[in-house]
């Protein structure tokens, strides 16, 4: 299907030729994009890998899935400033440029990590103690929110035609990375420090390594240089980008994109950051285990995204994204109720890791296809509005949904739920155009 069928404009003659990056620029581009997403998400993802541990200090004493389930309506909140922070800087990005819109996320990111890294405890401060926690998550929903777009879509417009899938995978490897680097230094933390210690105070720690980090990357973003895409726009006098010119000039790639997050966010965070519930409050597995296994599943999930990144830029990312919610649609029940009984985490291990590397297929690519959609003067918006809204109504709930479908006693549930709108998914996936031919990002 055409751009013209599509409804979106075709780029400009001006910006149809390539722009001779050297390969210097390129890479530095795709790494100074890279470790500043790395960042974002370990930030992010140190609250759910440390939630175990900290939720008893912010939430009055009760049974562990009722603490659990109080952190995940906070870690759920968190997500719907994405939105607001996905339109804000999406918006930002389009106008002031790619750089600037990654530098502020960052800022914001390291404020919301040093904020719950001297919060109260409920026994100091009573309820003001999780009011600070959702604050700092809210700040924290604002930042990704906006580093999604932002990062997508420069290191999309960074990579180059030739191999476009495979440099633009590494944003998702730099988001798996973040994970497991939480989830590293919570090993760390567990075989260095006693255990009442790290449950009294030793959870801070890594709130304040990822302020730390952000400090150092907002130097790097502030180096970068500015996409050539919007640089091209800019001087080519193309619209501004605008909410309304969003939704009535692309509506289609705009649900597109929504329909595609929401399953996509949906399994990712049902895989990965609830797994680790998971295994320890359904399966059995002791904290340290559950925290083993999710790892090590977890970093074969990173290094697949290259693979099907390479995959993608060789048989078109329209197939590897259509594979992927094929293939979570059907195992997604037998998979989970088989991790749900498994007697050795060998076995819980291999199961999850199936299941990641079937939703490679989509992860690897999802914010580059969400890129190739859209013409540049609206491009950083239209990735990251549809997507933040997807996102938070899904990928931000998907805890909460299996804890909820858990505590009602109906825990499969929540695979069937998982399993159905992956199924929506491939159904949308099915009739996305070949991107590899038709992307809206001219140049290379």
């Amino acid at each position: 299907m055409s751009a013209a069928e599509t409804g979106a404009d075709a780029p400009p003659p001006e910006l149809a030729f390539a722009t001779g990056l050297a390969p210097s620029q390129r890479l530095r581009a795709i790494l100074g994009g890279s470790a500043g997403n790395l960042v974002e998400w370990y930030d992010w993802f140190a609250y759910s890998s440390f939630t175990l541990y900290f939720a008893p200090h912010f939430f009055p004493k009760a049974d562990q899935t009722a603490q659990l389930l109080q952190a995940a309506a906070v870690f759920a909140i968190g997500f719907f400033a994405r939105p607001l922070g996905a339109w804000l800087m999406g918006l930002y990005a389009d106008r002031a440029g790619r750089k600037a819109a990654l530098t502020l996320a960052v800022g914001m990111m390291c404020a919301g990590a040093l904020i719950i890294a001297a919060a109260p405890s409920y026994a100091t401060a009573g309820a003001l103690a999780p009011a600070i926690l959702l604050v700092a998550r809210l700040l924290q929903g604002l930042s990704v929110g906006g580093e999604y777009g932002a990062s997508a879509t420069y290191m999309s417009e960074m990579a180059g035609r030739a191999r476009r899938g495979f440099w633009a995978s590494f944003q998702y490897v730099t988001i798996i990375m973040g994970q497991l680097a939480a989830l590293a230094v919570l090993i760390l933390l567990q075989n260095v420090m006693d255990k009442a210690d790290l449950e009294a105070w030793g959870w801070r720690i890594p709130f304040v390594i990822g302020a730390l980090l952000a400090v150092v990357v907002f130097w790097i973003r502030s180096r970068l240089d500015e996409s050539p895409s919007f640089v091209a726009a800019q001087a080519s006098g193309a619209p501004r980008s605008d909410t309304m010119l969003l939704f009535l000039k692309f509506p289609r790639e705009s649900a597109i994109i929504f329909c595609l997050t929401a399953a996509g966010s949906l399994a990712f965070y049902f895989y990965t950051t609830y797994m680790q519930k998971f295994l320890v409050n359904t399966a059995g597995f002791s904290k340290n285990e559950a925290t083993g296994i999710t790892a090590a599943a977890l970093f074969v999930f990173m290094i697949c995204q290259p693979l099907f990144g390479w995959l993608s830029d060789r048989f078109s990312r329209q197939r590897t994204i259509a594979l992927a919610f094929g293939l979570g649609a059907v195992l997604t029940y037998p998979a989970m109720s088989a991790i749900a009984t498994a007697d050795n985490a060998t076995l819980a291990f291999l199961l999850i890791t199936v299941l990641l590397v079937a939703l490679s297929g989509y992860t690897a690519v999802s914010g580059l296809v969400k890129a190739e959609l859209f013409p540049a003067h609206v491009r950083a918006l239209g990735v990251a509005l549809p997507y933040a809204v997807a996102n938070a109504l899904f990928g931000g709930t998907a805890e909460y949904v299996g804890l909820w479908f858990k505590q009602q006693g109906m825990e499969s549930g929540s695979y069937v739920y998982v399993a159905g709108l992956m199924a929506i998914a491939f159904a949308v996936a099915l009739r996305l155009r070949n991107t590899n031919r038709e992307s809206l990002i001219a140049e290379d």
